[in-house]
């Protein structure tokens, strides 16, 4: 890169003051700022910031450089595979950004993005519950109280209907509707933009109906926030769902587990029932046949695995 591109700017400019960015210049904050505003997910947001503020801290005084990234991505060697390339997904977008406000020639840029992700070794199989498990969890909330009946909402909706855990927590009222003589939530917009719409079983459209029922719940945000007191809310985050499961799971004796495990649980548990794999593509929201399998590890199959019949 030519040390004449505005990008250059970066390191050529007194940090602004702590109480907007320690250490950062104004260029990087406009860089920064950039980025996440072309980013719709809070959480890609969080971990683009994160990602963008680690890379500003390594380049330290040095412009922003091929060998530079090279030498962030081999800092990186110690974690996960999957953290690194979501890294360096988010210093691809500071490039293209660069680029398309006019701070970076589309060669530099072009050279600056030709930073190659770190391959994945294996197939991550995740966490999941066998059918006996998401039963004992799901028997973890006291449903006789009014807590414990939304809780039980949430967990059926997680098992049931393997959203997503921001998609829950922005559920309506509203959005559960009747399609062809069922319960489905209707046009879900999911990762990607992706719309989809999810069929309700029966068991958890009667914990929904437990629930809004009372807390008088007809219209608006359907998960709602309960006090000690018995108070509803008028919302609840996907951070509290999050708090919900983890807690529910520590209580079947499972550690480090959480929302996006029970996605996947529904998922495993739909395949083992003898699931059509693009149904459950859909059921998923994916976008291709491909990412199911690899979500779903499809592959492998350690229950009954090959070599068990070695008759050794």
């Amino acid at each position: 890169m030519t040390e004449s591109t505005e990008i250059a700017l970066w390191v050529s400019q007194e940090p602004e003051t702590a109480s907007q960015a320690p250490g950062l210049t104004p260029a990087q904050l406009q860089l920064r700022q950039m980025v996440l505003d072309s980013v719709t997910s809070p959480h890609s947001r969080r971990n683009y910031a994160k990602a963008l503020d680690l890379l500003f801290a390594f380049a330290a005084s040095r412009p922003l450089t091929r060998a530079l990234l090279l030498e962030f991505r081999t800092s990186m060697e110690d974690l996960a595979p999957s953290t690194v390339n979501v890294r360096l997904a988010a210093v691809r977008k500071l490039v293209s950004e660069a680029r398309k406000n006019g701070m970076l020639s589309h060669e530099d840029a072009a050279n600056l993005t030709d930073i190659p992700n770190v391959k994945e070794k294996g197939t991550r199989l995740g966490n999941w519950l066998t059918k006996e498990q998401a039963r004992e969890l799901l028997g973890v909330p006291d449903r006789s109280t009014l807590k414990g009946k939304r809780d039980y909402a949430i967990l059926a909706l997680l098992v049931g209907c393997a959203l997503r855990r921001r998609e829950l927590a922005s559920l309506t009222v509203e959005d559960i509707q009747m399609r062809e003589n069922r319960w489905v939530i209707i046009d879900l917009v999911g990762k990607g933009g992706r719309v989809r719409t999810v069929a309700i079983p029966v068991w958890v459209k009667k914990g929904i109906d437990a629930w809004q029922a009372a807390g008088s719940i007809e219209k608006g945000p359907l998960l709602r926030s309960v006090s000690k007191g018995g108070k509803i809310g008028e919302s609840l985050s996907d951070w509290a769902i999050w708090s919900v499961v983890t807690e529910a799971a520590k209580e079947i004796g499972i550690e480090r587990f959480g929302a996006h495990d029970l996605r996947r649980t529904c998922a495993k548990l739909c395949r083992k029932a003898g699931g059509d794999l693009e149904q459950i593509k859909f059921l998923l929201g994916h976008s291709s046949i491909q990412t199911t399998e690899r979500y779903l590890g499809s592959e492998q199959e350690i229950a009954i695995a090959v070599n068990d019949s070695l008759g050794l």
